[in-house]
């Protein structure tokens, strides 16, 4: 090596502008003028934290660091400096760093540096999100445990033109990601979200048929046991809206994003996808596959075998065949079956007639169809929950009638044997074995969150707590912005509850409750876990807000308003509120 030249193991921070290009073009001198005023204020930081500038080209800046720690805790303080300067600037105008930081050897010559470590520093700021900060595995372990920070393993990413796979860990900082959120980890296997895909059709009433394609290929690909998949409550909560894939791949805690549309008219129909790496931004492929609606199963089939072939090519011929089943040949009881699940998910009294309704109408259509029975059954059992049966001595029989006419035909169809078997459930005699059917479906699908969910009351049920609270966090997991996650939280704190974990049950409703503090379920828990943990003061203070919200309630009417079904669950449920201090 020349004298000129030398070498050392280094910190490298590299940093750009967030769609600087489409600033320029919608106004130059503008952007020229915001540019520099903001390098006024962050290229100091570099020198404030022991770092050397190296390079400012364009929107860029290139820096070193002999320490690592503090070219992590100058990028954090730079995002949030600029986070608030673009506080008061209209949001097509605000500039967003993005920012890579690695260690590597470099080469120093009399002018610039070199080196490998300087190239992933550049390919970790591309794949950084706008205001955001990417790190490598080397960087991680450097700093973890020496600043107070968190960090989201995003997986081995193959970067742009760098030879070896390089681990990446995203700064969590709170400029980024949904407010108060924590980053959710990746799975340790493939993981996916399907999106709603939009209707083309130029008809609203084919609405449903849209939905329903993204249901059957979501649960098409939750059967593979090689996939995590998330539900579809989770994934639908982006219909409507334009979104950032790689902030949807953030918010679900997942590696792939599909979105599409679909369009039907008349007898013919159009699926267009595409699989977007949701860490790099990268298409992975695109499609449009057309046909006859006589040839929507096989539409489906194909979109979801492109969709292995991308992220999970080794999964089995076998395990592809099975993922195939479809739970009706007849057409027109698969339209009426979509139609149904439209209403279905409204929960609404209403909403719920009309579902079953259609369920009904389906059956009629194809009497050997078992997920239609199991979801029929499933509608009276919200009934039930809901307080809507207006004839219980009749609707109670039904409800049993449809669930084991859906198990009895269910075969290997996951969606069947859990609808099925959650409605078996509510029929106290027959709790063990509807738990035994839940607990086949998720054999068959692991990624049915609502098996996991209703899987975790039926544990309560049982009396198993600690089996509930890891199969309530699976469906958390699986399910994260489920507008029904208060119920799951609320399984966690009950279960924590009944295994005698009082302080974390009460810590559980109390967290769920600074989303939803006037869901009377979750303040009754927190009541009682309080008080039998011995925390009068807290437990008396969410009692008043329970009485607030129904001054009718009573000692003598709690136990009716339990959570478990144990007599001993329940009277410990009736002796925590006594303690809170709720009158007989």
């Amino acid at each position: 090596m020349p004298d000129s030249q030398s070498r050392k193991l280094t910190a490298i921070l590299a940093a750009d502008i967030a769609g600087y290009s489409a600033l320029m073009s919608a106004d130059e001198a503008r952007t020229v003028r915001d540019l520099k005023e903001h390098q006024a204020v962050v290229l100091p930081m570099v020198r404030e934290f022991g770092g050397r500038i190296i390079d400012t080209a364009g929107d860029g800046i290139l820096a070193e660091f002999p320490s690592v720690v503090n070219a992590v805790k100058c990028a954090v303080a730079f995002q949030s400096r600029m986070a608030e300067r673009n506080a008061g600037i209209e949001p097509e105008r605000c500039m967003q760093f993005r920012v890579g930081i690695n260690i590597g050897d470099v080469i120093y010559d009399e002018a610039r540096i070199y080196g490998d470590g300087i190239n992933v520093a550049a390919r970790l700021e591309g794949i950084s999100d706008p205001g955001g900060i990417c790190i490598s595995s080397k960087v991680h372990d450097e700093i973890n445990g020496r600043i107070d920070l968190a960090f989201q393993d995003i997986g081995e990413l193959q970067l742009k033109n760098i030879s070896r796979p390089v681990r990446v860990y995203r700064v969590c900082v709170d400029n980024t990601g949904p407010a108060g959120a924590p980053a959710l980890a990746l799975p340790d296997k493939p993981s996916i979200a399907v999106l709603p895909f939009q209707n083309m059709s130029g008809d609203a009433e084919q609405e449903y048929f849209a939905d329903g394609m993204v249901e059957e290929i979501i649960t098409a690909l939750s059967r593979f046991r090689e996939l995590f998949v998330i539900a579809r409550n989770s994934s639908f909560t982006y219909k409507g809206r334009a979104v950032d894939v790689k902030q949807v791949g953030r918010d679900l805690g997942v590696r792939y994003v599909l979105e599409g549309s679909v369009r039907k008219v008349a007898n013919r129909v159009r699926i267009t996808a595409q699989l977007i790496d949701a860490i790099s931004g990268v298409h992975l492929w695109a499609d449009r596959i057309e046909g006859t609606f006589d040839d929507v199963f096989e539409l489906q089939d194909q979109v979801t075998e492109n969709v292995i072939g991308a992220i999970a090519p080794k999964i089995e011929q076998a395990e592809i065949e099975r993922a195939k089943r479809k739970p009706t040949d007849r057409l027109d009881a698969y339209d009426c079956y979509l139609r149904a699940m439209t209403y279905f998910y409204k929960w609404t009294s209403e909403s719920i007639s009309e579902a079953l309704r259609l369920f009904y109408r389906a059956i009629e259509l194809d009497p050997n169809f078992a997920s239609a029975y199991g979801l029929a059954a499933w509608c009276y059992v919200r009934r039930r929950l809901s307080g809507w049966m207006e004839d219980p001595q009749k609707e109670m029989p039904e409800l049993e009638r449809l669930a084991r006419r859906a198990v009895e035909l269910a075969d290997d169809d996951p969606v069947a044997l859990y609808s099925g078997g959650w409605a078996l459930v509510q029929i106290s005699s027959d709790a063990e074995a509807g738990a035994a059917l839940l607990d086949r479906a998720l054999v068959l699908n692991p990624n049915m969150t609502g098996a996991w969910n209703v899987g975790g009351w039926a544990k309560i049920y049982l009396g198993e707590p600690n089996k509930a609270i890891d199969y309530f966090r699976r469906a958390i997991r699986l399910n994260p912005l489920d507008p029904l996650i208060p119920r799951m939280h609320t399984g966690v704190a009950a279960a924590q509850f009944l295994a005698g974990q009082y302080i974390e049950a009460a810590a559980s409703a109390e967290n769920a409750l600074r989303q939803h503090p006037n869901d009377q379920i979750l303040l009754r828990m927190a009541a009682a876990s309080h008080a039998l943990a011995g925390q009068i003061t807290d437990a008396q203070k969410a009692l008043g807000r329970v009485r607030h919200l129904n001054p009718a309630l009573r000692l003598s009417k709690i136990a009716e308003l339990a959570p478990c079904r144990r007599p001993e669950d329940v009277a410990k449920y009736v002796e925590g509120m006594r303690k809170a201090g709720l009158p007989e």
